[in-house]
């Protein structure tokens, strides 16, 4: 994605500015994002969540966020997560018990050793560092109640907090996450529909998995995800996110 955000200013095409001449509003922008591949959509996204706006991922990230936070986002932008989905059980209890110790045991939270683990484990292998994680609590604290995403709530805060409960929602659940999302962005506490969240997960996750993010919306909301778009949104908007979500 690095290259195709670097050359983002330079790749606006004939039909695009047609579109863009042509419509408006929320439509524009969800017909522009199914015109984009994946990479450049997701670069797309990543510049417009930011106010610098230069040619380097990476060195944009780094004026923009500070901190730990920083340190996480850097190092996810160096692609360093090993994504082999391989699980080794004794690193998973080693990581554990890091975990823990860097978090509950400890008085004052070591940011930078969540960071390193949840930065760069595969999703197979925090899985299984999260189930030991549980185990050792229960060994030690005698409390079943407190997990990994326990400990993230209660030790961390700010913009750190969330990014790391998105990583373990995701590690848990992919598909539950973005039918949170979806279900946030069209929430009767919002005063209006948030359209950015909306068609950046619709559009997203359409050729991945959003059939799974349904059933999952279906379950957690007793409403299916086009229903509740139909009572929300109007327009040829709405018969466009329709036909990408379908009725089934």
């Amino acid at each position: 994605m690095h290259w195709v955000y670097e050359e983002l200013p330079w790749m606006v095409q004939d039909l695009e500015q047609d579109l863009k001449s042509k419509l408006i509003g929320d439509l524009q922008q969800l017909v522009l994002a199914l015109m984009e591949s994946k990479p450049v959509y997701d670069a797309r996204c990543l510049r417009n969540a930011m106010k610098v706006r230069g040619h380097e991922l990476e060195k944009d990230v780094m004026l923009e966020t500070r901190g730990h936070f920083k340190s996480l986002l850097v190092k996810m932008c160096r692609a360093s997560r090993d994504e082999s989905g391989l699980v080794d059980h004794s690193t998973a209890v080693r990581d554990a018990v890091e975990l823990y110790e860097a978090g509950e045991k400890k008085w004052s939270t070591d940011e930078s050793k969540f960071i390193t683990i949840l930065g760069l484990r595969n999703f197979e292998q925090l899985s299984a560092t999260f189930e030991e994680y549980r185990k050792a609590v229960i060994s030690t604290c005698q409390v079943a109640q407190i997990d990994i995403m326990n400990t993230i709530e209660h030790e961390l805060s700010g913009d750190l907090k969330v990014a790391f409960r998105t990583v373990v929602q995701c590690v848990y659940s992919r598909p539950t996450y973005f039918a949170e999302r979806l279900h946030y962005s069209l929430a009767e506490k919002l005063l209006r529909v948030d359209d950015e969240t909306l068609i950046r997960v619709v559009v997203s996750r359409s050729e991945i998995d959003l059939a799974e993010i349904k059933q999952r919306f279906m379950v957690l909301y007793h409403k299916s995800l086009y229903k509740m778009i139909e009572e929300k949104i109007s327009g040829n908007y709405c018969k466009l996110l329709l036909a990408i979500v379908g009725l089934n």
